[in-house]
């Protein structure tokens, strides 16, 4: 006698024999189809294996990683692009707490994402009984996320899956969890009863108009403005109200600065663009548009002396309680960004807000001297290679390829290729966002290829690529259009620093500088180059990029090059430092 699948363990007691049957893993798959979600990202194992198989048996694109927090973060990455949930799919405990990071990021940046977890035996958990992977995962979710749900019939699941879809489009985007114990997914019941049970989603991200008087606020602040600024962030960018934000930036002729995963809303060379001269932009604007912009770490919450001390804020967010968070809101705009453009172009009348042309000459100016300063520094071809030579390389081949998506992580290679990689189409930048966190490159990398289809290039430093390195396999057994460009200094921030103990052992800092990242893809079928000049970058990127397969570029560059923490070592906290306490003891 065969054994029963993991499809047929539960009981069909009470299901009459003639009766067409379904479970629990074909009514997550039936409700995730109903509600167009067509990729799902994870990792498999007890007790999740059979349901990836099932899924990928009726149509939905099943992506396997080698880490739940790299599928994660794929999962976040497709939500973010296309404005639809994306899904990751776990095992229990572990598995889920690794799942569980990638889905805090996401709430965090505001990224639509499900992650669906498989669970142990609800009264073995519940008695703490030790079962396989006991953990109360419901519970360790909820600190982390948007919203974090169970189902604990089969007959929910159609409901769960709608409440988890819904919860985490509407309104600000968020990251949901969605527990479904083993015994559930193994559940038996009537087929008939059991469609009954799954619903569509109508409107599940609804417009959200902003009140008229509060339009009518921002115009007549904006009216009086002498130096008006907008400031673009990556929530402008998700709303893919582009026409909308080009509208207003080019109709108001108000400059504007982008955050950097908002760089591409409008071309980085558009004449009102003052990202170049984003200090003095900032710390001399009157009137500040915050549009898909939150006032967090990232723009120094609005403080003085980085801003303007007597700047008067309009912020257009969809959810009220983001307001007022660091600075007074002068006009808050509640809405979503596309429908309160439109109400604000509808009760704008021709002419009413405008930026005095002296202040755009002056920021204008500003950004003439930086730029050219920044063409100073690119013209130089050092030896050993500098960050700033290998990224100009990236830089000159994807400008004629601007299809082509940028991920992109690490301290200093996160800071310096900001700078110098323009972009000329929305959406085609992601980084490592609100948290600043390492580990999201091959993650986001995989799923821009997977959602668009469009070739990625990967722009990694060294330690940041250890995170998720391993996804290389998945990159190649996949054959996906990604081009992975490591910023290879030997270390975290460099790889020169010494270890004071002269133990023998490697500073904390100090990676080793003779790896060979372009060897590791070769292991996997991938095309490996290594590139000691800009000119030998340029070569294996263009060539990499034509072959259309995975490709990985090893970027051997100084060891001496980088700082401590890139952009943000004054965040380090100042104390008595190693170096002190050495030379103290001489």
């Amino acid at each position: 006698m065969t054994a029963p699948s993991a499809l047929e363990t539960a009981s069909t007691a009470d299901v009459p024999a003639e009766a067409e049957l379904t479970d629990g893993y074909h009514l997550v798959v039936d409700a995730l189809k109903l509600n167009d979600v067509d990729t799902i990202y994870g990792v498999v194992g007890i007790p999740i294996t059979d349901l990836a198989r099932l899924a990928q048996a009726q149509g939905i694109r099943y992506i396997g990683f080698r880490h739940e927090s790299n599928a994660g973060h794929a999962a976040a990455a497709a939500g973010y692009l296309t404005k639809r949930p994306g899904v990751a799919l776990t095992v229990s405990a572990p598995g889920f707490l690794n799942g569980l990071v990638a889905l805090a990021n996401a709430t965090t940046n505001c990224f639509p994402m499900v992650q669906i977890s498989g669970s142990s035996e609800r009264h073995l958990v519940d008695l703490k009984q030790g079962d396989y992977e006991e953990m109360d995962q419901l519970a360790a979710a909820q600190p982390f996320v948007k919203a974090a749900y169970r189902v604990s019939r089969v007959e929910d699941i159609g409901r769960g899956i709608a409440r988890a879809l819904r919860t985490a489009i509407s309104g600000r985007p968020g990251g949901v969890y969605l527990d479904i114990p083993a015994a559930v997914l193994g559940s038996i019941m009537d087929a008939e009863e059991g469609a009954k049970t799954l619903s569509r989603l109508v409107d599940p991200a609804p417009r959200q108009l902003p009140a008229p008087e509060a339009v009518d606020r921002a115009i007549e602040i904006l009216e009086g403005a002498r130096r008006p600024l907008v400031v673009l962030g990556k929530g402008a960018a998700y709303a893919q109200a582009d026409e909308r934000i080009r509208e207003f930036i080019e109709s108001t002729g108000i400059p504007y600065v982008p955050m950097s995963m908002a760089k591409g809303l409008l071309p980085d060379s558009h004449p009102q663009s003052a990202a170049t001269a984003r200090s003095l932009a900032l710390r001399k604007a009157d009137v500040v548009v915050l549009l898909g912009a939150r006032l967090n770490w990232l723009l120094n919450h609005g403080e003085a002396p980085q801003w303007n001390p007597d700047a008067k804020f309009i912020q257009v967010d969809i959810e009220p309680k983001e307001l007022d968070s660091n600075q007074p809101i002068a006009a808050p705009l509640v809405g979503d960004i596309e429908s309160v453009l439109e109400v604000l172009a509808e009760r704008t009348k021709p002419g009413q807000i405008s930026a005095p042309a002296a202040w755009r000459e002056e920021l204008a100016a500003r950004s003439a001297q930086n730029v050219a300063k920044m063409a100073e520094r690119l013209k130089a071809d050092p030896h050993p290679m500098q960050f700033m030579g290998a990224l100009k390389a990236v830089r000159d081949v994807v400008h004629e390829r601007p299809e082509t998506y940028i991920v992109n992580e690490g301290a200093n290679a996160l800071d310096i290729a900001r700078n110098v990689i323009d972009m000329q189409v929305p959406r085609h930048r992601l980084d490592s966002g609100t948290w600043g966190v390492m580990g999201i490159g091959m993650g986001y990398a995989i799923a821009a290829a997977v959602e668009t289809g469009q070739p990625v290039v990967a722009v990694e430093g060294d330690s940041a690529f250890g995170f998720s390195g391993m996804e290389l396999e998945t990159v190649c057994r996949y054959k996906l259009p990604v081009v992975t460009v490591i910023m290879n200094n030997g270390g975290v921030y460099r790889g020169d620093d010494i270890n004071p103990a002269e133990t023998g052992d490697p500073s904390p800092t100090t990676l080793m500088l003779q790896a060979r990242h372009d060897v590791m893809i070769e292991a996997f079928g991938g095309k490996g180059y290594r590139a000691t000049t800009p000119a030998e970058v340029t070569a294996a990127l263009t060539e990499a990029l034509a072959s259309g397969g995975p490709a990985l570029i090893d970027c051997a560059i100084d060891p001496s090059a980088g700082t401590e923490s890139g952009h943000i070592a004054h965040l380090n906290p100042k104390g008595i430092t190693v170096g002190n306490i050495t030379a103290a003891k001489k």
